[in-house]
């Protein structure tokens, strides 16, 4: 293979910006990623705990699918005054898409920065 060759990568995402930032991120590298669903690989199921495993299991899942060498990312929002919620839920934290997820985070949140700042007024009297 020579340095000019461009080589295929998996990006184990259906995320249009997600594969948009990896395709800028990878091309100065002679890389050439190509979206999962181009080369007709299915979501793989995202049954771990933690962020790692999940994107670990998505790369595997891929690489298996197409026999090319495969990149995945899973990421999310934890918050601490929910517990960590939505984490490694977040992009099916209602079930309903973005902005139902969104919303529910909102909803979740109600009340918590009033109960977070009663008595800041007089915390330094």
């Amino acid at each position: 293979m020579t340095d000019t060759m461009t080589r295929k990568l998996v990006i184990a995402s259906n995320n249009k910006g997600k594969i948009a930032e990896l395709t800028d991120l990878l091309a100065p590298l002679g890389l050439q990623p190509v979206a999962q669903g181009e080369l007709g690989v299915s979501e793989a199921e995202e049954p771990a705990v933690t962020f790692v495993e999940n994107a670990i299991i998505k790369a595997r899942h891929a690489c298996q699918v197409t026999g090319l060498p495969a990149l995945a990312d899973d990421s999310g929002i934890e918050i601490d005054v929910l517990d960590g919620a939505p984490g490694i839920y977040s992009a099916r934290y209602s079930g309903e898409g973005d902005q139902a997820n969104n919303s529910k985070v909102l909803k979740n949140l109600e009340g918590v920065a009033e109960a977070c700042t009663a008595g800041w007024d007089t915390a330094f009297d």
